[in-house]
């Protein structure tokens, strides 16, 4: 009986040298949400462990990431005041830009990606500016408030801007008043294969951002679609993305795997609300080995061929892949 690959699995440190797949804290980056006033750290109750942050309990948390080796976040903002527009997100001194200025003022060395929408910042929930006729969202005035948007990010001192409302043209208009602004070094991550899922639920409440009327079903990725998919992610790349992103990431490895097989750009997963929220039910339940099935969860990913993981996990992985070293 030919028993090659039982050899191979007999010993712990030969198992080890033939692995395929590795996590490291350096595939990661933890999300953050920082909300106005001070001293608050409110947890999601349909996410246990993540949280709305004021700005000096943010700089504690970015600490606490440092001390874990984790130096990649991507940060979003709940504003006070919304709008039709969100206006907040467009003014140099908002919640978002306050915050990557403090950031960057103590630990110059964290790596701050932005995500950047209009979600959190308008009364209505939608991601840009309303077609009310059509029911959906204008795409063109959209861009043109994202350029806006983007720019603000920039000189706060974001070091990457990852567009999530799936307006098309997105990366080519960003990608043009960036760089005629003089933010030539500065990467674009795109949204590229954005399902319209329901995997989101627990993220709306973390960032209040429900839409009031409707769905996003218009602008964003119709969940049966791998060629779409594809077809949005290379159409991205020509635009000038850096980075490709698949989300959700854990219903849509086939997409993933697919992707890696069409581009050579790296590829980002959201590992998104949703199957965080899972997991945490399944511990509390008691039905699983929590620790096991989390990493074996993020190490599926590197597997279909992720390069980047964008996981509330994070922190806790950082801690479990310590310990096993």
């Amino acid at each position: 009986m030919f028993k090659r690959h039982r050899r191979l699995r007999i010993n712990e440190n030969l198992r080890n040298l033939v692995q395929e797949n590795k996590l490291s804290v350096d595939d990661f980056i933890y999300p953050l949400f920082a909300q106005e006033g001070h001293d608050t750290k409110n947890e999601v109750k349909s996410m246990p462990g993540v949280f709305q942050m004021s700005i000096d309990k943010i700089l504690e948390e970015v600490e606490e990431l440092k001390k874990l080796g984790i130096y990649s976040i991507i940060l979003f903002a709940i504003p006070d005041v919304k709008d039709s527009i969100g206006s907040e997100c467009l003014d140099e001194e908002s919640i978002i830009s306050r915050c990557i200025k403090a950031i960057k003022k103590e630990y110059k060395e964290m790596f701050i990606v932005t995500d950047l929408c209009f979600c959190e910042y308008t009364d209505h929930g939608h991601c840009g500016i309303l077609d009310l006729e059509n029911n959906t969202v204008n795409n063109d005035a959209t861009l043109e408030i994202s350029c806006k948007q983007a720019l603000v990010h920039a000189k706060a001192g974001a070091d990457m801007i990852a567009p999530s409302g799936m307006m098309d043209g997105i990366i080519e208009s960003l990608r043009k008043t960036l760089d005629e602004n003089g933010f030539y070094n500065l990467p674009i991550m795109a949204y590229s294969s954005k399902f319209s899922s329901a995997y989101y639920g627990p993220f709306r409440d973390v960032a209040n951002s429900t839409p009031s009327f409707g769905d996003r079903n218009s602008y964003q990725m119709n969940p049966a679609n791998s060629r779409e998919a594809l077809s949005e992610s290379i159409e991205d790349e020509k635009q000038g993305a850096d980075i490709l992103m698949v989300k959700p990431a854990l219903a849509y490895l086939d997409i993933v795997k697919e992707l890696r097989q069409t581009s050579n750009l790296p590829i980002a997963v959201y590992n998104v609300s949703g199957e965080y929220a899972m997991l945490k039910a399944a511990k509390a339940a008691k039905l699983v080995d929590y620790d096991r099935i989390m990493l074996e969860t993020l190490l599926s990913f590197k597997r279909a061929g992720a390069d980047i993981i964008i996981t509330y996990h994070a922190k806790e992985a950082a801690i479990l892949l310590r310990k096993a070293k």
